[in-house]
């Protein structure tokens, strides 16, 4: 029998393992059109959700930075505990066929991954050659919801006083120190690598609260935007209203004021309908802001 300290090291191993294998099979699995609502919400949320399905930047962080983090944690603490529990499988026929299966399971799910992810290398390419490999979705063709706020120099911005522009519309807020950094900074760099396409972008606030009008300015600033780019917010009714028309799921804990939401990018054609929903990084952005 096994002594207690490498059982619960090993115990602990196997929950990390099981706990990894879960998230990137939620993560990758190819669902399509019949996914369950919760799949597609949990996915967006959680890891974004591309055109092409793969997670967005902030998934990727998540999938791999989480399972080693926690791995290191695991040996820090019970690094010899884990050594030893190892071993003493490997010593007997039982645990030997329990190593092979768990690595048997590792090893598969690693090829599925790296399968699935080159299914659509195209999107992870410069930008010169994604937008022509990368693989073009089904255009959306929905009429643009109402967008009517201020901007960080105080002026009124609607999104119908664009048409004849390709439009690029994503959502953060100042205090968010994760998601909404990596959205913006995409979201800049896509917009700045299709120059000749004439885009404007736009940034709304989720946080009316905090991102008050006088604070835009700072805000516009802090995530280095361009001086062409609007950062809009307004009275939290007007933007409570606006996020509400335009379908943005969001969860504020009103004790913190931290704001769950999905990574999404709404890019509208130069006839101001909405073309696509993109969470893929700025060359995807980019590219399919070229197809506008």
């Amino acid at each position: 029998m096994m002594p207690r300290r490498p059982a619960l090291a090993l115990s602990a191993l196997a929950m990390i393992i099981m706990v990894t294998v879960a998230w990137w099979t939620l993560a990758l699995w190819p669902a399509g059109d019949a996914a369950p609502d919760w799949v597609t919400l949990t996915r967006e949320v959680c890891f974004g959700a591309a055109p092409d399905g793969l997670p967005g930047v902030a998934g990727w962080l998540v999938l791999i930075g989480e399972p080693i983090a926690m791995f290191g944690f695991l040996l820090v603490v019970w690094g010899g505990a884990v050594r030893e529990g190892l071993g003493i499988l490997r010593r007997s026929p039982v645990g030997r066929g329990i190593l092979v299966l768990a690595s048997l399971v590792v090893v598969a799910g690693a090829g599925t991954a790296s399968a699935r992810v080159a299914a659509a290398w195209p999107t992870i390419l410069p930008a010169e050659l994604s937008s022509a490999l990368l693989p073009v979705p089904e255009r959306l063709q929905r009429a643009a919801p109402t967008l009517d706020l201020v901007d960080q120099r105080g002026d009124r911005v609607r999104l119908a006083q664009y048409r004849g522009r390709p439009v690029v519309v994503a959502f953060g807020y100042g205090h968010c120190e994760t998601v909404c950094p990596l959205v913006v900074r995409d979201a800049v760099r896509a917009v700045e690598r299709v120059r000749d396409a004439d885009p404007v972008l736009m940034v709304v606030t989720l946080d009316p609260w905090r991102d008050t009008p006088a604070r835009l300015p700072h805000l516009a600033a802090q995530w280095a935007l361009p001086q062409s780019a609007h950062l809009l917010g307004g009275s939290v009714e007007a933007v409570e209203s606006t996020l509400d028309a335009w379908g943005i799921w969001r969860q504020r804990d009103e004790r913190t004021g931290e704001i769950v939401h999905p990574s999404s990018v709404y890019l509208f054609d130069r006839e101001g309908r909405l073309a696509w929903i993109a969470s893929g990084g700025a060359e995807q952005i980019a590219a399919l802001v070229e197809r506008l």
